[in-house]
């Protein structure tokens, strides 16, 4: 019987190489000339740090066009709220990993409002799925991608 687990990770190493992408692109960027801003990773969050909080959302925009050059899901990222301290502002950017509770019976609930042949069962971080059919499986990875659930996910242990 056909079967797929639907799971949610991030690559951090890619993580890491767009948050040091984004570093230099400010260094280069005219509107960033002679401002204090920074992106500092700590596995697996990252700091943003600059002068004011429009610079902030540039930042956030520069991050995330990094990432998809990575092929990063930038649904991965979790953008908190900013806090100024003085006249530095910082934030907090995470990134996902794994399905939560209520997300995953979300997937299964969307799973089995299409009446699709197939089983949803969540299993920790992760949701398995089963059919009779291989199509059946490859419906459900095409229905996950048309529904706009504000997390990433991937497809593993596909099993026929």
């Amino acid at each position: 019987m056909p079967s797929m687990d639907i799971v949610s990770e991030t690559d951090l190493e890619e993580v890491r190489n767009a948050v040091d992408n984004a570093n230099r692109e400010i260094s280069t960027r005219f509107d960033f000339r002679g401002v204090e801003a920074s992106f500092e990773w700590k596995k697996p969050n990252v700091t943003l740090k600059a002068e004011g909080d429009f610079q902030l959302k540039q930042m956030c925009d520069i991050l995330r066009s990094q990432l998809t050059k990575r092929n990063v899901d930038a649904k991965a990222m979790s953008i908190g709220d900013a806090s100024a301290t003085g006249k530095n502002w910082s934030l907090q950017v995470t990134f996902k990993e794994g399905i939560e509770q209520d997300m995953a019976k979300k997937v299964v609930k969307l799973i089995k409002g299409e009446k699709l042949k197939v089983q949803a069962a969540i299993q920790g971080e992760q949701v398995r799925v089963t059919g009779k059919k291989r199509d059946d499986l490859q419906a459900v990875m095409r229905l996950l991608k048309a529904a706009e659930l504000e997390q990433s996910f991937q497809y593993t242990n596909f099993k026929d």
